[in-house]
């Protein structure tokens, strides 16, 4: 069964000096400001589109990684993935990085490995991000 979730932008004024606001509309959770400082210098209380790329890849990722290994027959106890967003002004989103430590019992090493790089490739926002370039370091604790 197809979802749709929805967020609304609205801004105000140029991209140098303007503001604005991002309501996370489907789920009601609120309205998150906006600005250029925010994106490409330092958040200060603000968000970005990076920083909600960020979460929707980290945790996108978790629950594909979480799904790969329980039906493996080797779910996890936990999954911790962090999502570093780059953006560089005038070029764009350059890179990706995820960062995931996991708690399996009964996995090796490198099976986990596997399942992570699987869980990259296949997540639906690895996917929307596919011409971005994402990296990955994951590790069991």
């Amino acid at each position: 069964m197809a979802t749709t979730r929805t967020a609304n932008a609205h801004w105000e004024g140029p991209l140098m000096g303007g503001q604005g606001t991002v309501s996370l509309d489907s789920s009601g959770l609120g309205t998150f400001d906006v600005n250029w400082p925010s994106r490409a210098e330092k958040p200060e209380g603000r968000t970005s589109p990076e920083e909600l790329i960020a979460a929707a890849h980290s945790t996108c990722f978790s629950m594909a990684l979480s799904h790969g290994l329980a039906g493996a027959g080797t779910p996890p106890e936990t999954v911790d993935t962090k999502a570093d967003v780059t953006f560089q002004p005038g070029e764009g989103i350059t890179g990706i990085h995820l960062t995931v430590r996991a708690k399996v019992p009964g996995l090796s090493a490198e099976d986990f490995q596997q399942a992570a790089e699987t869980a990259k490739a296949n997540c639906p926002v690895s996917k929307a991000l596919a011409g971005t370039t994402i990296t990955l370091d994951a590790s069991l604790v």
